[in-house]
């Protein structure tokens, strides 16, 4: 098990430009985490059709395999309305746009290199960072509540566990550990995100929460790995937008993003397609327990030859299962083609742990 570098985090003010100071008129936390999410779901709707058209600009900064500071970026997000909004990444001499239109079309614009998974991460970090209804299917996961003591505060947390079949060793583990599985920890007395583990690897921390529209929004978010800084970002600009703003429009030459069903692809053909593989490392207590085995996971590969689905199918153990979720989850693929254009692909792919002699 990973030792987690854990950083204090405080509501703060509200953002110079457009928001309102944090509501510290908010119940405490309910204690069933259900409940919890009913309560800081609409907090966190950034689509809904009341809210006025604004703009966000973000800057942030990726850091190298050795922690230091590498390359700068920004994101900018522009909202209309539900169905009309624009978000883009810049970073160096590369650049990707794409445009949600009032048709229901989507278009983009594509400059140089592929933006990173952390970069892609951070529109939902900011923008929906609570789980999806699908992952809170009752029939698909369970959730488990713990605190987390962080700094002088007792944080509420909560664990979602995906149902998986697992093989009978595993069946004694009842205790999974805090943070293997994707794990959301709450302000002690709102319901305003603070941080969330993933796979006993990933640590988001949410600084300096503000109101924009009465809708949480983070002025900081940061993103370790085993406690080292991976990427860092600031809210700089948040304001009111113009519904006409020119921006809204897609480019004259962005193209048309195609969505085509998804195509089964086997194994062995999709291995041809890997340009970038990240090994998982064998958790301490599986090693501990002396248990190896597949991790045989279904996943969706996008059309930009990123991960976009994992669903476990069978597991020895489940911290195997976290482990080879986060390694698989950055895996990047050639597109694949079919027709001369780029489809979704949904394959199997086992990841296997082996214990040394």
């Amino acid at each position: 098990m990973r030792k987690w570098v854990l950083l204090v985090v405080c509501l703060a003010a509200s953002l110079p430009t457009y928001g309102k100071k944090t509501d510290s008129d908010s119940k405490a936390l309910l204690k069933d985490p259900r409940a919890l999410l009913g309560a800081a779901a609409p907090f966190y709707n950034f689509s809904d059709s009341s809210l006025k058209p604004w703009y966000m600009h973000v800057t942030y900064q990726l850091y190298d395999d050795s922690g230091k500071p590498a390359q700068r970026g920004a994101f900018d997000y522009w909202w209309g309305s539900p169905k009309i909004y624009r978000m883009g990444w810049s970073r160096g001499g590369s650049a990707y746009t794409i445009w949600h239109t009032a048709d229901g079309r989507e278009s983009y614009e594509a400059i140089g290199d592929q933006i990173q998974y952390f970069e892609r991460q951070l529109e939902s970090a900011l923008l929906a960072p609570l789980p999806t209804v699908e992952e809170l299917d009752r029939n698909k996961s369970s959730l488990e509540r713990k605190n987390r003591k962080v700094g002088q505060q007792n944080l509420p947390c909560f664990m979602v566990i995906p149902q998986m079949p697992l093989e009978e060793s595993a069946r004694a583990m009842d205790d999974v550990p805090l943070g293997m599985f994707p794990t959301y920890c709450f302000d002690s007395s709102t319901s305003a995100l603070r941080m969330v583990f993933s796979w006993d690897s990933i640590l988001e921390v949410f600084n300096r929460v503000a109101k924009v529209q009465g809708r949480y929004l983070p002025q900081d978010i940061r993103f370790f790995e085993a406690g080292r800084p991976i990427l860092s970002a600031t809210v700089e600009t948040v304001s009111a937008l113009d519904p006409s703003d020119p921006g809204l429009k897609p480019a004259p030459d962005a193209k048309l993003l195609e969505k085509p069903g998804r195509v089964p692809v086997d194994q062995k053909t999709i291995k041809g397609y890997l340009t970038k593989k990240v090994f998982p490392l064998y958790p301490a207590d599986a090693k501990e327990a002396h248990v190896s085995g597949t991790v045989e996971m279904r996943v969706v590969i996008g059309t930009d030859g990123a991960i976009h689905e994992i669903q476990v199918v069978k597991a020895p153990w489940p911290s195997l299962v976290a482990s080879a979720m986060w390694a698989v989850s950055q895996w990047q693929y050639k597109p694949y083609m079919l027709n001369g254009k780029p489809v979704e692909v949904e394959t199997t792919i086992h990841v296997i742990f082996t214990l040394g002699g």
